[in-house]
Order: structure tokens, then sequence, then C-alpha cells
């Protein structure tokens, strides 16, 4: 029973995340929200009763703060535009997070790439 509820629960997560992407992009109008706003991951609670929506934004104006606070005053509207789209009995409260992974990524490949720049820099001066 807890492996269904799971499982369930994923394919919610998923669901909410396609129709978001696209309800994000097509919906809402706000000229400060940065052209290209990517939802990378949802995580439902077992409850369905909160959704922590992860977000990336690509663009030189990013601001993190600015962006999700829009989106964050706009989770009422996009439940709606959810609950409008997906045949659920429950919609859960959206709650929008900025996704810290890519930027982590971009970081350790940056640290990476300068080791091995140092290392071969090592290795022709011997």
């Amino acid at each position: 029973m807890i492996a269904k509820d799971f499982s369930r629960v994923d394919r919610v997560s998923g669901l909410i995340q396609r129709k978001l992407a696209q309800i994000i992009q097509t919906e809402i109008k706000d000229p400060r929200l940065p052209r290209f706003i990517t939802v990378s991951a949802v995580k439902v609670t077992s409850d369905m009763s909160i959704a922590k929506v992860y977000i990336t934004i690509f663009g030189e104006h990013m601001d993190k703060d600015m962006t999700l606070g829009i989106l964050n005053k706009s989770a009422g509207y996009l439940r709606t535009a959810l609950a409008r789209s997906m045949k659920l009995r429950i919609i859960p409260n959206l709650r929008f997070v900025y996704d810290e992974s890519i930027e982590y990524g971009n970081n350790l490949r940056d640290l990476i790439a300068q080791a091995n720049a140092s290392n071969e820099e090592t290795h022709i001066s011997e």
C-alpha cells in the first residue's frame, strides 16, 4: 500500500510539473518575470496538501527573489489554473523555491576545470 501511494505522488508531481511549466509560460504575463523560467522539479507531500515547486531561471537579468515573490503571489491563480486542467480531487497549495542544483553543478564544473588547468601547467613545467 505504501508503494502504491508513493507512485501516485510521483505521478501527480510529474503531471503538476508539466502543467505548471506550460501555464507559467502561456498565462503569466508579468513583464518583470524572466522569459526563461523552468520548472525543474515538483515535490508533493504524501497527503497532497503542499507542492514545493523548484524553478530555475536562465538569462542575464535574473532576480531570484523578485521572481520567487511574483510566482508565490500568483500561486492562487496558478493553483486554480491547475485545477481547470487536471482531474484531481485535491490540488495542492503551491510553494515556489529556487533550484540551486544547476548553479552548484556549474560551480563544480568550474572548480574541476581550474584543477585540471593547474594540473596541466604543473606537468608542462616539469
